[in-house]
């Protein structure tokens, strides 16, 4: 398998590739027929605004029922592995669940942000992973992307400040705090254009997405 017919695949599915890496036994790689581990493993997922139509134009998206996104994803990445010759893999699903944002450092330039979530150089805040394939092969693999995290250099952290309930603080995230917020009145602009604290971020601010009401309904939905 080459990477760039493998990017073309996923491009064309509607997704984003999001980096891939060799995993060790440390990254707890899944284990394939016969009980092999797997030697790829490449991420996809959501980065800009380009590929959220993909999801909005489809079955999943207009039927009513729940987790409509997380189906789309099943369905879409489990296609790509058939043709493929992977299996696929989720970040949802679980227990047990599988440790996604450890291998998308792995991947990619991504680092903790003050927020907890996984900052891009490039999307900032603004960017998902919907799955990723595992490959019993050892894939070809440009040289890792070494980029440092932007908060490095961003001395004023507006993501903090932005929040209005003060859910970020040094102790964590107070998620209770968040979902009351959003829930009330008070929290509208939230609910309808998406995390402040999110949207204070400068990194990747052209990229924040439209769809911003949907993710925070289904957060709100979410056990906490």
């Amino acid at each position: 398998m080459h990477l760039s017919s493998l990017t073309a695949r996923i491009t064309a599915a509607g997704l984003a590739f999001r980096g891939a890496f060799h995993p060790t036994e440390a990254d707890d790689p899944p284990r394939l027929s016969g009980g092999a581990p797997a030697r790829t493993i490449v991420l996809v997922g959501f980065a800009g605004p380009g590929d959220w139509p993909a999801f909005a134009r489809s079955a999943e998206a207009a039927d009513g029922l729940p987790d409509a996104l997380d189906r789309w994803s099943r369905r879409v990445v489990s296609a790509l592995a058939d043709e493929a010759d992977a299996i696929a893999l989720f970040p949802f699903g679980g227990p047990p669940w599988l440790p996604f944002l450890r291998w998308a450092r792995k991947a990619e330039p991504v680092h903790p942000s003050p927020l907890g979530l996984l900052i891009h150089p490039d999307w900032g805040l603004w960017h998902a992973y919907r799955g990723a394939l595992a490959f019993a092969e050892t894939i070809d693999l440009p040289p890792p992307d070494m980029r440092p995290s932007p908060c490095e250099s961003c001395a004023d952290k507006p993501c903090l400040a932005g929040c209005p309930v003060g859910a970020f603080t040094g102790a964590g995230y107070d998620v209770p705090k968040c979902k009351a917020h959003i829930a009330s009145p008070v929290g509208s602009q939230c609910m309808e254009s998406g995390c402040r604290a999110r949207r204070a971020c400068p990194v990747g601010r052209p990229y924040a997405p439209e769809e911003a009401n949907f993710h925070m309904r289904a957060f709100l939905g979410a056990r906490s």
